[in-house]
């Protein structure tokens, strides 16, 4: 690699590096680093997530949906066969080539692209639904939520998803944990009870909650796919040194051969928040 080049991936790098004073305490993270995990291990949301969100009449044939923060395109995959016309956009340009590949790979028509949720730009009235799966906390709302009502149809639809397992009810996610805290103390995704999405007040501006929805499920998982999932999360693979990840995952299947079964569940819920453009 050139110097001139080396110089050039390197600021790449810095750019897609996100610190967010709301979220770790302003420590940086990347998904971009951990996208290959993300791809194999975090996949994981069970029939029934995607069943009600098409149950409410959304995501389904002849609407148009923009899914934001879209990842790996895990939410335009799954719910792919309920016949909407997907758009899905994420900040990470590693996430938005694990999707075009796997979607490429299951013969399916899915739009991504690579871009913030603060700079998406397509004419206005353009989607039916608008999606954000595990990720509306990292937005600016200020900018953003006013843009997601002008993309919107008229009385048309903001859906926001969550599932996150939980640590007080499971011993082995609160274990695991745990360990993540040991790497990194300020991760603002520990300890997670169940309650309804927070939504901010400026969204309440431009749309009314119509239906909100919280509900208790068992994941299943391998030992090998837990850790993957594990090592996917912010806390882990997407903001620790290559030193530090490297002791995690030693100690992390340490502990899973000790407390954890070939295989097992985890105690998780979910929640949907579905807003109507006002």
């Amino acid at each position: 690699m050139t110097e001139y080049n080396h110089i050039f991936a390197q600021q790449l790098a810095d750019i897609m590096q996100i610190t967010d004073n709301r979220i770790d305490a302003g420590r940086a993270f990347d998904w971009g680093r951990t996208s290959k995990e993300y791809a194999r291990f975090r996949d994981i949301y069970p029939d029934i997530f995607y069943q009600k969100i098409a149950d409410r009449g959304l995501c389904v044939a002849g609407q148009r949906v923009l899914d934001l923060g879209t990842g790996t395109g895990v939410l335009p995959r799954n719910m792919y066969h309920f016949g909407a016309e997907w758009t899905g956009t994420d900040i990470s340009p590693e996430q938005i080539a694990e999707a075009r590949r796997m979607a490429a790979d299951s013969g399916m028509n899915i739009d991504f692209q690579a871009v913030s949720a603060e700079q998406i730009e397509f004419p206005l009235a353009s989607f039916d639904v608008i999606t954000a799966c595990q990720c509306f906390w990292y937005f600016d709302h200020e900018r953003v939520v006013p843009h997601l009502a002008e993309l919107l149809k008229d009385n048309d639809r903001l859906l926001i998803l969550y599932m996150a397992w939980l640590p007080f009810a499971d011993p082995i996610a609160g274990a695991s944990e745990e360990l993540v805290l040991k790497y990194s103390p300020q991760w603002s995704g520990a300890r997670e009870t169940m309650h309804p999405i927070a939504i901010p007040d400026v969204a309440y501006k431009f749309f009314e909650l119509e239906h909100h929805e919280e509900y208790e499920l068992d994941v299943p998982f391998t030992r090998e796919s837990w850790h993957g999932r594990m090592r996917a999360c912010r806390g882990v693979g997407a903001s620790l040194g290559l030193d530090e990840l490297a002791q995690w995952d030693t100690e992390h299947r340490a502990l899973l051969n000790r407390i954890a079964p070939d295989s097992f569940t985890v105690r998780h819920y979910a929640a949907m928040a579905v807003l109507r453009k006002r």
